[in-house]
């Protein structure tokens, strides 16, 4: 078996395990990401890890848990590296709009290439730093994977939406310390212990609202 048939099979296995909807051209274009990642990789040292098949699992199907809990359409992504969790996301929901931001030129190139190579039309890879950021509308939702800690997060992110934004937070364990450290000026109103397919160790989501 190829490595791309490899991954279109645990790709598939784990959709169905999350019960989500994702068309096979989708799928198709996640395999493709996975492979373009793999060997920009080789060059340009954008993930640590080095195996495509573990990429499916520790990238993809761990940015596609979030699926479910995306109501809002214009989405900001925050350090998102070589486009995760957005770059899954953008293929999974092509009617949503995504802001992929690094400070990393070349996160950004890669990025870029990916979003000419698949096709995407909903993504604008950014370099920037994120207080630097300067959206022309708040955004509905700042989503962050491995970014930093919820505090700072959220002290870099403040000026990115309004009232009515959401942060959310993709974590490991469940980050009892974190939440404690957030200041009052907000709200952390859920969390969700996510359950992602084949992935060794917890993943947490954590919403929260300015108060």
């Amino acid at each position: 078996m190829s490595l791309k048939q490899e991954l279109h099979e645990i790709l598939a296995s784990g959709i169905e395990a999350l019960a989500l909807d994702i068309d096979s051209h989708q799928q198709a274009q996640l395999v493709e990401y996975v492979l373009l990642m793999d060997k920009w990789n080789k060059a340009y040292n954008l993930t640590s890890v080095r195996c495509p098949k573990q990429m499916m699992v520790k990238h993809i199907l761990d940015s596609l848990a979030i699926m479910p809990h995306l109501p809002e359409s214009n989405i900001i992504d925050v350090g998102t590296g070589p486009g995760l969790p957005g770059m899954p996301l953008a293929i999974a929901f092509p009617e949503k709009q995504f802001t992929l931001l690094d400070s990393l030129g070349k996160r950004v190139r890669f990025m870029t290439q990916c979003a000419h190579s698949l096709k995407l039309q909903n993504v604008t890879p950014l370099q920037s730093r994120v207080e630097a950021h300067q959206p022309i509308k708040p955004y509905d939702i700042v989503l962050s994977r491995a970014f930093a800690s919820l505090k700072d997060m959220l002290h870099w992110c403040e000026h990115l939406v309004d009232s009515e934004g959401l942060f959310l937070a993709l974590k490991g364990q469940y980050p009892q310390d974190e939440i404690e450290e957030v200041s009052n000026h907000y709200q952390v109103i859920r969390t969700e212990n996510l359950t992602v397919p084949n992935l060794v160790g917890e993943r947490h989501l954590v919403w929260i609202k300015k108060a």
